[in-house]
């Protein structure tokens, strides 16, 4: 890099405050560098640090499209993430064969999903299943013994699996798997998701009848907790494909506005 700069070393030395005998000792691959040190050095040679640890597997077209894509503001990076996914992303068909129902626990996902994919004769998979048969105990077990980081990393390897072996399926996954940007990214470019919202009340009441109040438990302001929890997730939410909103809808009518929408999208 140094040298496709036209940069001495010496003048390099000068801009990262490195020695010229180490920078040579690093050259030669003897060095033993610190982060610091080359975080340094790539400030001086105007890359980033990742491109110091580079393998060299990387054409100049990938280089070029990493440096693009940091000249980028952050709000921009979803947008333009959701355009190359759609010009050149897993074909559309096969795409749609996974319909994944996405959204706060209690929207009625489990219900709907196993509905329709008995008049599609499809299987039905909820991922916090697949998690609980990966990890060989519940959720709740799950989140104790591996905490969130565990629990996500878990979530991600059954994601793959799924994706990687099944194809007409409908799916169900945990509300806040939209919140970890890389499984979301990896949802949304291989299956068409549903966001199955309700009204906050809706979701509390569900919620209630099903005896399970993991993300309120201990709040005595539940139900300010699920509206916050629904305002700072509705962006992301928002990015599926299509949405299905259950408000004041029946199960039947809510599974007859499922079939529509998936069959419209087919």
């Amino acid at each position: 890099m140094r040298d496709q700069r036209g940069m001495a070393r010496k003048a390099l030395s000068r801009a990262a405050q490195v020695s010229e005998r180490y920078l040579a000792a690093l050259e030669a691959g003897e060095g033993n560098a610190s982060v610091i040190l080359l975080r340094r050095v790539a400030g001086a040679l105007g890359v980033r640090l990742i491109d110091l640890l580079d393998s060299g597997e990387l054409t100049s077209e990938q280089r070029a499209l990493r440096r693009f894509l940091d000249t980028l503001p952050a709000d921009r990076l979803a947008g333009v993430l959701e355009r190359l996914i759609q010009e050149f992303g897993q074909d559309s068909a096969v795409r749609r064969k996974r319909i994944t129902l996405i959204g706060l626990r209690g929207a009625g996902k489990s219900t709907l999903g196993s509905a329709l994919a008995r008049e599609l004769r499809r299987p039905f998979i909820e991922l916090d299943r697949e998690i609980e048969r990966e990890a060989g105990m519940p959720l709740s077990e799950v989140f104790l013994l591996y905490g969130q980081a565990g629990y996500r990393r878990i979530e991600r390897r059954c994601l793959e699996r799924i994706i990687q072996q099944q194809e007409d399926i409908v799916l169900s996954v945990g509300g806040g798997i939209v919140s970890e940007s890389e499984s979301y990214d990896l949802l949304l470019h291989n299956c068409f998701t549903v966001w199955v919202k309700a009204l906050p009340e809706e979701h509390m009441s569900r919620v209630l009848a099903q005896g399970d109040l993991r993300p309120m438990a201990g709040h005595g302001e539940a139900m300010q907790d699920l509206k916050n929890i629904l305002s700072a997730r509705e962006e992301l939410y928002g990015r599926a494909d299509a949405v299905l909103d259950t408000a004041r809808r029946t199960v039947e009518q809510s599974v007859s506005d499922l079939r529509s929408l998936v069959t419209h999208a087919s």
